[in-house]
């Protein structure tokens, strides 16, 4: 794009290679990028999205045009999809990234798009990276040319959009969600790179093992998985060896990255999981999603902070001393921080997924706060009132109180709730672990406090 004397845009004619073809034919790109499918039909994983009469492919092969929002982990085909929408018929791709662009640069690309559509008839694909990064005010000032189909807006994030892009932009687009790819598709990656053109070429040959350990370690990523091999097939040749075994692989990989966004759903996906793996009485998985959180950098006092509230939600006075594990946990991290404090994590975790559950106190307080919010307080029983200041027994204030410990059983019949409470049992023991014996104790204690045979 240009400007002639006068200030006016003169454009430029379309480009006569698709988009998607640039960065495949440069030798020097990362496989990565080389392997990038150039058609639908190389595409691996995502059936569910690229069966005949879906609406990706129905896009992808030009029967439709509407914005979409690709909604998927890394490495699952975000950024190929934009692609091969932007090569249906003679289409401009625009490419931007939350990180680096703002208002400013989004006006300039609808104002061009605007222009190319008037002068050159052509749509303006915009493929935004990372949309969940932009601002309300930045998300907000796509809505007019999305509406108007001035551009065909391929958005793609790693977040759910239902909680990172606004309701307006949502409700114009097409939310698709991408799942990480299989073993199998990884595989089929794997090979695919080792002998195409474009990619290795053949020189270099992959042993089952050394596919294994890159499948592993690619957790559904294919960038990851691609990359790996790269780096595995470069040592190997600067050894002047053609094979990739898995000490190979060991040595250009050290160690897998784990997937994990402490601002974005894998933080709660991650959490969610581990809390009711202890919950399920699973320690083994809990103790998996321990390590992966702390792996990937974790702030040891938000895992604190769950497990103490877990071990009043979930277990409760089934074990009493399931809390005072959670808080002596909370205690180490606070005082010795990591890497120890790993240890009495891992502990806390392993006592409270193995203790006996009950769901009892929560279950009671939440009932309790429901009766409340309706509206259920009424007033305090004027004996239980307090009557430390003068005047407080002319108001009829503590007349009348009975003090238990004057009792053998230290338990006698008195009313303590509002008058409209009277009877009503929140807390319901269960008959697990320790709460076995509340669950025979308490009724007695009601039926004696509320004067019941």
């Amino acid at each position: 794009m240009s400007t002639d004397a006068d200030g006016l845009f003169e454009l430029d004619e379309p480009d006569s290679l698709p988009p998607v073809d640039e960065a495949g034919a440069r030798a020097t790109a990362p496989l990565a990028v080389r392997m990038r499918p150039r058609t639908l039909d190389e595409v691996v994983g995502q059936a569910h999205l690229l069966r005949p009469g879906a609406p990706l492919r129905r896009l992808v092969e030009g029967g439709a045009a509407a914005s979409v929002l690709l909604y998927g982990p890394p490495g699952t085909g975000k950024t190929t999809i934009a692609r091969l929408l932007a090569g249906v018929g003679s289409r401009h791709f625009v490419a931007l990234s939350a990180l680096s662009s703002g208002v400013k640069e989004l006006r300039a690309v609808i104002d061009d798009a605007r222009r190319r559509r008037d002068r050159l008839d052509q749509q303006t694909v915009l493929f935004i990276d990372e949309v969940h990064r932009f601002s309300k005010t930045q998300q907000d000032a796509l809505l007019g040319a999305v509406e108007d189909r001035l551009v065909l807006l391929v958005a793609a994030t790693t977040e759910n959009p239902s909680f990172s892009v606004v309701s307006p932009l949502l409700s114009r687009s097409l939310v698709l969600q991408l799942q990480s790819l299989t073993d199998d598709d990884v595989r089929s990656l794997l090979r695919r790179a080792v002998a195409d053109p474009r990619g290795l070429d053949g020189a270099v040959a992959l042993t089952p093992d050394a596919e294994d350990a890159l499948v592993r370690l690619a957790g559904g990523d294919a960038r990851r998985a691609l990359t790996a091999l790269e780096a595995a097939a470069d040592g190997v040749a600067g050894t002047g060896d053609t094979e990739v075994d898995v000490p190979a692989v060991e040595r250009a990989v050290t160690e897998a990255t784990v997937r994990y966004d402490r601002q974005g759903d894998q933080h709660y996906d991650v959490i969610s999981a581990f809390i009711k793996s202890i919950r399920g009485s699973d320690p083994d998985a809990a103790l998996h999603y321990l390590a992966r959180m702390l792996v990937a950098g974790e702030d040891p006092r938000f895992i604190a902070r769950r497990l103490m509230v877990h071990a009043s939600e979930d277990v409760g006075l089934a074990d009493p001393t399931a809390l005072q594990a959670a808080v002596a946990a909370a205690q180490v991290v606070q005082l010795v921080g990591l890497p120890e404090c790993r240890l009495a994590l891992a502990q806390a975790t392993v006592h409270l997924a193995t203790a006996p559950k009950s769901n009892a106190v929560i279950t009671g307080i939440d009932e309790a706060m429901g009766d409340v919010r309706a509206g259920a307080t009424g007033a305090v029983p004027p004996h239980l009132r307090d009557g430390h200041y003068a005047g407080a027994q002319k108001l009829g204030n503590a007349v009348g109180y009975r003090y238990p410990h004057n009792t053998p059983d230290g338990v006698l019949a008195q009313q303590y709730p509002p008058d409209g409470l009277v009877g009503r049992d929140y807390y319901r023991p269960t008959t697990r672990g320790a709460e076995r014996v509340l669950a025979d104790r308490v009724p007695k204690l009601r039926r004696a406090v509320r004067g019941e045979p």
